[in-house]
């Protein structure tokens, strides 16, 4: 089968199989990674460096010939003093060759092709005359990114080079030797080189950008505690299979022309991954804007109706559920009923309370009841809810102890937890018993004390983080970045949690949140919040809905990573297979 055979049957397969993205790179769109397609490019070039892309043509010199005229050239070069003797490398053995090497290619250790071999150095960073000059420095972070580099993220000066660099010149191979291990470039120009690159100086028999190519396939594997590495032995003793020169022209050509149909492919598949997710926001988008239910319903039916196309990516789920949060805070997502108690009667039960309360000296007096005008309303909302402050739905909002109050000799572990942000997960608390501390510290930090119904909430780093307080974690103490709610019993602690979901709630946060490097909220942002606020009877209906829809797309999201997995595994087969055919 060839390539393009490989390529147009299993068209479905390269496009279709994607990941979410761990790093950025070649063959990526937003948070997604064409898998597919960066597994197409592994078995174009795994092919191509096993003659599988190409004839081969009685014309063409053997690979053995190139070879002996390339000892022959490095013999003469050290006869006239312009390399170095090197110690001859072991022969090939069979165990080495790791595919059928075709009709007049040779098998041959890197450092056979290689005229001469340089390590590079840093100057002292602690003396300014050798950095900031004009002379291009690489370390292992400049390579990777292009086949041919001419630019660095460092410079030097002629002092600095003088003193602790060495300079590869135009057409030197740099190969990374620590930590970016597989990382290669072509030198555009002069180029100074660091500690963990060598500069090869590749022989002119052998085309640069087969040699390339061929060293991208190798597994190159290191050997360190700390930082992985390779010596320069190691690096000579890397073996390749060699075609003749005119075959490594036609390889090169070859693979140029289907990397090429790979980056319109991947095009392609970027073009419509992007028209698919704004295919997704502006569907979606209608259901929050409806203007009535009668509209919605409409919106909604166009909407399952091409259900299976739309949502087949972990982002549309993702972004399906959050239309439904914000849907359920707009009281869009169940229908009212005439028998609920009013939710200005809620109101005023929890202002009841709160003024009982601060009569018996347990929370402070309460303001008067904010009135909203309808400007200060973040979302349309039905006529039977009532927009509030968050002050005037919560019992009181209190901050977790200052830094100053806890000291690193207070940790033990296994003593009373705290609950930081970083506990709280999916709306439940995580333990950790390294953040603990003493009884007699727990004591003299009472008044932080969490009670069942609570919710703690991060002021400090990602804006909405929240959990409920169960009897597990009653009796421990609210974390220095966390703030602790208390409600009434009539509000529903896990509508709160929907609330702080929604983009438009963490989007008021972010925008009213103060600090440069990290996000903190303050009592005075998170009081003046505007909430809609239904009965408390629609709140339990509200909840059980998000419940039902949310474990509807949890099984739609398995299924769809099922599938992905499915058949990245299977690019993966079709790769493996082709190569080893």
């Amino acid at each position: 089968m060839s390539a393009r055979e490989l390529i147009t049957e299993h068209l479905d397969l390269w496009t279709r199989a994607v990941t979410k993205k761990s790093t950025s790179g070649r063959g990526s769109n937003g948070k997604i990674e064409l898998t597919g397609v960066k597994k197409l490019r592994e078995l174009i070039l795994g092919m191509a460096v096993q003659g599988k892309l190409t004839t081969r043509e009685a014309s063409d010199e053997p690979a053995s010939d190139l070879l002996q005229r390339v000892s022959a050239r490095q013999t003469q070069l050290y006869t006239q003093g312009k390399i170095k003797r090197r110690k001859k490398l072991p022969s090939v053995s069979v165990e080495e060759q790791y595919f059928h090497l075709p009709e007049n290619w040779e098998w041959t250790r890197l450092g056979a092709l290689f005229d001469s071999i340089m390590s590079g150095g840093t100057p002292s960073k602690q003396n300014s005359r050798f950095w900031n000059g004009d002379i291009p420095w690489a370390s292992v972070k400049d390579l990777g990114k292009t086949k041919h580099l001419d630019e660095t993220q460092d410079y030097i000066t002629k002092e600095g080079l003088k003193a602790g660099s060495k300079l590869a010149d135009t057409g030197d191979v740099l190969i990374c030797t620590r930590m970016g291990l597989g990382k290669i470039a072509i030198c555009s120009k002069p180029i100074a080189i660091n500690q963990d690159l060598k500069a090869v100086k590749v022989s002119p028999e052998v085309s640069l950008d087969y040699f390339f190519l061929a060293y991208t396939t190798l597994d190159i594997t290191g050997t360190g505690t700390t930082v992985a590495g390779i010596t320069q032995d190691k690096l000579l003793s890397y073996v390749i299979g060699l075609p003749p020169i005119e075959e490594q022209h036609r390889i090169v050509q070859k693979v140029d022309e289907l990397m090429a149909l790979c980056d319109r492919l991947e095009q392609q598949t970027s073009n419509q991954l992007e028209a698919h997710e704004t295919l997704v926001d502006t569907l979606l988008g209608t259901l929050t804007q409806s203007e009535n239910a009668t509209e919605l319903a409409d919106n909604w039916a166009r909407l399952a109706a091409h259900f299976d196309t739309l949502f087949t990516t972990e982002q549309s789920i993702d972004k399906l559920k959050q239309t439904i949060l914000q849907l359920a805070v707009m009281g869009r997502l169940v229908e009212q009923d005439a028998g609920d108690e009013l939710a200005t009667n809620l109101l005023t039960q929890i202002h009841t309370r709160k003024m009982a309360l601060a009569g018996e000296k347990r929370i402070k007096r309460p303001r008067p009841l904010t009135q909203l005008d309808e400007t200060q309303h973040s979302y349309p909302a039905p006529a039977n809810w009532v927009w509030a402050s968050f002050e005037d739905i919560a019992d009181e909002i209190s901050t977790g102890p200052f830094g100053s109050m806890i000291h690193k000799h207070d940790y033990v572990e296994n003593g009373t937890p705290l609950v930081n942000p970083s506990h709280m997960v999916s709306g439940g608390i995580k333990e950790d018993s390294s953040v603990s501390v003493t009884p007699a510290k727990a004591e003299e930090l009472s008044s932080y004390k969490l009670a069942k119904g609570d919710i703690v909430m991060a002021r400090r780093g990602e804006v909405g983080r929240c959990a409920i307080v169960t009897d597990r974690e009653s009796g421990w103490l609210c974390g220095t970045g966390s703030f602790v709610l208390r409600f009434h019993s009539a509000i529903n602690r896990r509508f709160i949690l929907l609330l702080f979901s929604t983009d438009t709630v963490r989007d008021y946060l972010t925008g009213n949140s103060v600090g440069t490097t990290m996000t903190n909220l303050n009592h005075g942002i998170l009081k003046k919040m505007p909430v809609a606020l239904p009965s408390t009877e629609e709140q339990y209906r509200i909840v059980q809905k998000v419940d039902e829809l949310m474990a509807l797309c949890d099984q739609l999201k398995e299924r769809l990573n099922r599938a992905s997995e499915t058949r990245c595994q299977l690019a993966a087969a079709v790769v493996e297979g082709a190569v080893k055919r």
